[in-house]
């Protein structure tokens, strides 16, 4: 049978739909592209937001309108957080939380030889350990992406995570290692390592993301090794100076900021200062090459005014991101600030979203122009129309070219920029 899939929200869930697009293949499954072509469809869902839970009824609903004889799987975070909302969703013949989404090809068999719903809902415990099958490939990429971690233990005041996710677990170094080798036998030579709050691995002992990243950079096929978003306060200075012997380490860094503003980050129950985040980001500055320095920022908290916005605004001129994801606080069910009071009006959030971008974009521009006439290793990513290809160097500047081929890594020279891109040769 024939099984299309539908991902929502992280880098993370993308990994773990990998997981499940494997374990079906060996279990006799297809997995196609063409959703017209497939007999059963998997939502593996995000509940970061009200949004996203909107997003995900949306997508399951569709699927079962469109496709009435189709057999509908939900799958993921939402119903790991909300499993009675799941419950009611009933275009879904098989749920699974994430938990249990290693169960996908159980519940499929039962689900056909019982004919009846298929429910798997198990909670997340404390002290539970990283359960994963591992994956060989990545569908359609010239990098990998490898989930090393999960859980959160950090309960920002308005985040779901922790109730999604559970709490810190990590993989094991021999299991990483494997990993990479199957990816790199599969032709991978960039991994981006990923998970919930990713500078946490090795909670609990006396490994740090230094020691997985060096267990990755081993591998003599590894070209590249990236991290995804990383928390500010587990990044400490011995872990700077260990990250920066791995040659093959990437000098761009996610970290997530939230607020430029003190009081917002108190009322966010985020675990540092202004002032601790912008020494952070002198620190990697000074020890990495080229550095590059992306970030998250939440517009419209509860209790965040015109000033603590205004403040926001020049960290982020100071500090001089390479790249804002800037987007609205949005209220989530279930959390400490769903039930504050001082609800920022949408339109607030809309306008400050508008000037953040202002500046973003100006700080954007000013970094890519300053790349021209820089000679940088660009990875070759896809080929595009009219013979231009695309790809990245290695602090994350998009490139296009007009000479190249996938998966090759090639030294360019940065001679314009158009758009949100440079262009080489």
């Amino acid at each position: 049978m024939k099984v299309f899939f539908h991902t929502l929200g992280c880098k993370v869930n993308q990994y773990e739909t990998q997981e499940m697009r494997e374990q079906l293949g060996i279990n006799g499954y297809e997995v196609t592209d063409n959703e017209n072509d497939a007999e059963i469809f998997v939502v593996n869902s995000c509940t970061v937001t009200s949004e996203s839970d909107r997003k995900t009824r949306q997508c399951v609903r569709h699927y079962k309108k469109k496709y009435p004889h189709s057999t509908v799987v939900l799958t993921g975070c939402m119903p790991q957080s909300f499993p009675e909302m799941a419950e009611k969703l009933t275009e879904a013949d098989i749920v699974l939380g994430n938990k249990n989404n290693k169960l996908l090809v159980k519940a499929l068999n039962e689900y056909f030889s019982a004919g009846c719903r298929t429910l798997y809902m198990e909670q997340h415990q404390s002290g539970e350990s990283l359960v994963s099958s591992g994956i060989s490939n990545f569908e359609e990429r010239t990098r990998a992406i490898l989930k090393i971690e999960d859980g959160c233990d950090r309960f920002c005041s308005y985040c779901i995570i922790p109730k999604a996710r559970g709490r810190v677990r990590w993989k094991p170094i021999e299991d990483i290692k494997n990993e990479v080798k199957a990816l790199t036998d599969n032709g991978y030579s960039e991994i981006v390592l990923v998970g919930i709050n990713l500078s946490a691995y090795g909670k609990g002992s006396e490994l740090t993301l230094a020691d997985a990243v060096f267990a990755v950079s081993e591998n003599e096929k590894v070209k590249r090794i990236r991290l995804g978003s990383l928390e500010p306060d587990h990044i400490t200075d011995e872990m700077i100076e260990n990250l920066a012997k791995c040659q093959k380490l990437c000098p761009q860094f996610h970290i997530s900021l939230q607020s430029g503003c003190d009081k917002t980050l108190k009322k966010m129950n985020r675990h540092y200062t202004s002032d601790e985040y912008f020494s952070l980001c002198q620190k990697l500055r000074s020890e990495f090459k080229d550095c590059t320095l992306t970030t998250d920022i939440m517009v419209g908290f509860p209790y965040e005014n015109d000033e603590d916005f205004e403040i926001t605004k020049e960290f982020a001129r100071k500090v001089g991101f390479e790249k804002i994801h800037i987007f609205p606080y949005s209220r989530r069910s279930g959390t400490v600030a769903d039930r504050m009071d001082e609800q920022n009006e949408k339109s607030t959030k809309a306008q400050r979203v508008s000037e953040l971008s202002v500046v973003a974009n100006d700080i954007r521009n000013k970094f890519l122009e300053g790349q021209i006439g820089k000679t940088l290793s660009v990875l070759v990513e896809e080929k595009q129309k009219d013979n231009v290809y695309f790809g990245y160097t290695a602090n994350y500047t998009p490139v296009k070219l007009k000479v190249g081929v996938v998966g090759e890594i090639k030294q360019v020279k940065i001679i314009s920029v158009e758009d949100d891109f440079c262009i080489g040769e």
